[in-house]
């Protein structure tokens, strides 16, 4: 009997434009080929800012005029190539928005990394409708760095930072300016008349305040009466504090976003696991702060027989071999281990060594106690699996016991 019509449609290979957008925007699920497609571009974004720098050597962009033009029109056909696939299969964006084959290409083309990756190309095609300075043309080619942030997840994250922290980056800034203008005007005050040249308005005196509160000090305008020189000292002292804000904003902003991304990691990690698959949202986040994350190499013991119990561990990836006596048991991915010796508080029961590369989440013993205590039908489920894997332990004593007789 021949299969019906749905089951072709429903394992029919994804389309060309599908395949191109998983290679350029879903690289993170476990492309392979995106991933290799992010490394090219990096180091091509890379080689092409080196290529501007060297080019700023006269006698060496005398001799290399050829290879740097060349590589110059290899660069960017690879970018525009780029643009427009990005432009092209744009609708597959499952966000909303992006379905309408002209208004969600527009939309594509508005964001913020499609812009900049219009800008890396722009500059070229502009030198064949316009005449423009070579010089010129060179700093808008190290426009290209920006993409970088399109492929690095560090500068993706700093630029996360930075928008979350705009507010406070905003307050710190005004504070600044405002402090910038009050230095500004007292010292020209002070200094108009003793050097009326050098500090001949409030807008000359600007310079010095920015010199001073910044701490950098060039010295090629600097007060010379008692008064300057008195409110110039206290302004430096002020200054060390006043550009150690932004800093501070910033080191927080990155401390709250990585420990935002730990937890979401941690709550993937739990809700991967199939005792606590089935709980809801909030009981997954309120686990997810008890367990902890860990990675563990292969062939690595993680305990061993005889040891005192201090954890329990859950498997969120990879595969563990359990030595239980002269039988090895294999545990993967939602299985857990650890929970017979704290539940009857003796020591280990058996020998666990990770097969391949595991990713763990593990509890201490006063957390695992306290993951107990909220989660009565937790304790149940562990209880049954203890008892479960006790049984067969005895079974296995008993029978080894009775082939030594």
């Amino acid at each position: 009997m021949p299969q019906p019509e749905t089951n072709n449609v429903a394992h029919a290979p994804p389309s060309l434009k599908k395949r191109l957008y998983n290679t350029l925007e879903s690289s993170a699920a476990g492309n392979w080929l995106g991933r290799w497609f992010d490394r090219f571009m990096v180091v091509l974004i890379v080689t092409n800012v080196l290529a501007v720098i060297m080019e700023s050597v006269e006698g060496l962009a005398a001799t290399a005029s050829d290879f740097f033009w060349t590589f110059e029109l290899f660069s960017v056909t690879v970018f525009t190539i780029e643009y427009l696939a990005r432009v092209w299969v744009c609708t597959e964006n499952p966000e909303p928005g992006y379905g309408h084959p002209i208004y969600g290409r527009l939309r594509q083309m508005a964001t913020p990394m499609a812009l900049i990756d219009l800008i890396a190309i722009l500059p070229f095609y502009l030198a064949f409708l316009i005449s423009v300075d070579l010089r010129f043309m060179r700093v808008f080619r190290l426009l290209r760095l920006f993409k970088l942030t399109r492929y690095s997840s560090a500068l993706e994250t700093l630029g996360i930072v930075v928008y979350g922290q705009r507010r406070p980056l905003g307050a710190a800034l005004m504070i600044m300016l405002i402090v910038l203008i009050f230095a500004s005007s007292i010292v020209y005050l002070f200094e108009h008349e003793a050097q009326p040249e050098t500090f001949a308005s409030i807008p000359h005196a600007m310079w010095w305040g920015l010199a001073t509160l910044t701490t950098v000090g060039y010295g090629d305008v600097t007060p010379i009466t008692s008064g300057g020189r008195i409110f110039g000292a206290f302004i430096m002292v002020l200054g060390v504090g006043m550009f150690a804000l932004p800093a501070g904003i910033l080191a927080t902003g990155f401390a709250d976003e990585i420990r935002k991304r730990e937890f979401v990691v941690s709550w993937k990690l739990v809700a991967g696991v199939p005792i606590f698959a089935s709980l809801d949202a909030l009981r997954i986040a309120e686990i997810a702060h008890l367990l902890r994350p860990t990675m563990v190499p292969p062939r690595h013991a993680i305990v061993r027989r005889g040891e005192p119990a201090d954890s329990m561990y859950f498997i969120a990836t990879g595969e563990v071999e359990v030595d239980v006596h002269s039988e090895v048991r294999t545990l993967d991915a939602g299985d857990f281990f650890g929970e017979i010796a704290l539940l009857k508080e003796s020591e280990r029961t058996a020998t666990v060594t990770t097969v391949t590369e595991c990713r763990l989440l593990y509890l201490d013993r006063y957390d695992f106690r306290r993951l107990l205590r909220d989660h009565p039908d937790l304790e149940e489920t562990i209880t049954q699996v203890m008892e479960s894997r006790l049984d067969q332990l005895e079974a296995e004593n008993s029978t080894e016991l009775q082939s030594t007789v």
